[in-house]
């Protein structure tokens, strides 16, 4: 039950006739105490102010002795679009809830003395304050709401006006002069280096949060993704610190390249981020500036398997188990130049071991590993190798 309840109706018809005044008393105050209202009350914002402080006095005085809400419906939305009002003024909500709590003192203060004047008891004295200031909380509740209402609708506003500008420039024809316009429309500095990022959409939650406000994210629907657009790290502190915000999300790092190439490092991080689901391609986050070889072997599926199928194919006759461990001891014999204690590091085997493997590939390959562009060749066929 509200706290106006308890008070008699016949109180408020004591103190109804001296409304104006009292208006005129809070118009006053909070012209005096509240800095961002401090101004001639002239115009729009006078006639404003005066017309929310008559109704919201005159909409207390109707509630004492009713089980009514401080305002509902029509009378709720002034007070939410006041609050509103305060951000799209470019004010904090401070100001108009200082008028607030600055207006029910003083109407509690002049109800309470006009009240006495009029025979009211003492004891109802404490009723009527609760009841004003309940009633001022309620309508700060409201001017919040519209407040935080309004916050939530330019953010929402910003972040469509941010991912229109990404499709902008991942159109790859954009005119330099649009994008810089929407690049101060949105409060983005258009850096001239950029890396393009791609999280596929189960792991974007609070993406733009994790990066920064100088990095732009947009919504992929048709990949189930989203792209970030954000300026190339220039030293390997700022690449170690992309890196730490981007792990755990599987995300892949483009090659930095000027804005308007984007849509072609785009390009490769795609290629890199289904290599990842296809579980061919490993790290979290990748950066496609340290995986080219990587991408290159994968680029063209039909070739990589013919050539495959041309340079592995002494090893087609091995069994399954040994197929595999060969294949791995080649692919680090072949990157290590046969540097056999670090490839024993890499395997996690003993150098002993890496011999005896080195010979049995020896005897399958013959003459092939002597051969320079054939090494290269059964190295490309290894990296692209399921991992």
């Amino acid at each position: 039950m509200p706290p106006w309840a308890e008070l008699p109706g016949a109180v408020v018809d004591r103190v109804r006739p001296h409304l104006p005044e009292v208006v005129e008393e809070v118009i006053d105050a909070v012209g005096r105490e509240v800095p961002a209202y401090r101004r001639p009350l002239e115009g729009e914002f006078g006639r404003g102010l005066r017309r929310g402080v008559e109704a919201s006095l005159a909409h207390f005085l109707d509630l004492p002795g009713t089980t009514q809400p401080a305002a509902t419906g029509a009378g709720r939305e002034i007070y939410v679009a006041l609050g509103r009002g305060e951000l799209q003024a470019g004010r904090t909500l401070e100001a108009l809830l200082a008028a607030y709590r600055i207006g029910a003192r003083v109407a509690f203060r002049r109800f309470a003395e006009l009240a006495r004047a009029e025979g009211l008891p003492d004891d109802m004295l404490v009723p009527l304050a609760v009841a004003t200031f309940a009633y001022i909380d309620d309508l700060s509740t409201a001017s919040i709401e519209g407040y935080t209402a309004e916050q939530l609708t330019r953010a929402g506003e910003r972040d469509r006006l941010r991912a229109d500008l990404v499709e902008i420039i991942l159109s790859g024809t954009a005119d330099p002069a649009a994008v810089q316009d929407g690049a101060r429309v949105v409060g983005w500095t258009l850096p001239e280096v950029v890396v393009p990022i791609l999280v596929d959409a189960e792991h974007s939650d609070g993406l733009g949060i994790s990066l920064g406000p100088e990095v732009i994210v947009a919504a992929d629907q048709a990949a189930h993704a989203s792209i970030a657009i954000a300026p190339a790290p220039l030293r390997a502190r700022d690449w170690e610190q992309l890196t730490r915000n981007l792990a755990g999300r599987r995300a892949v790092i483009g090659a930095a390249v000027p804005w308007p190439e984007t849509v072609a490092s785009l390009g490769l991080v795609r290629l890199a981020a289904r290599l990842m689901s296809e579980g061919r391609l490993d790290g979290d986050p990748v950066r496609v500036d340290q995986r080219l070889l990587d991408l290159l072997v994968h680029r063209d599926d039909s070739v990589t398997t013919a050539l495959q199928a041309q340079v592995l194919s002494p090893l087609a006759d091995v069994r399954p188990s040994t197929r595999e461990r060969l294949a791995e001891t080649l692919l680090s014999w072949l990157r290590h130049r046969g540097e056999r204690q670090r490839i024993a590091d890499e395997l996690h085997v003993h150098p002993q071991t890496v011999a005896y493997r080195v010979g049995q590939l020896r005897d399958l390959f013959g003459e092939t590993l002597n051969d320079p562009d054939q090494r290269l060749a059964i190295e490309l066929a290894l990296r692209a190798r399921p991992r």
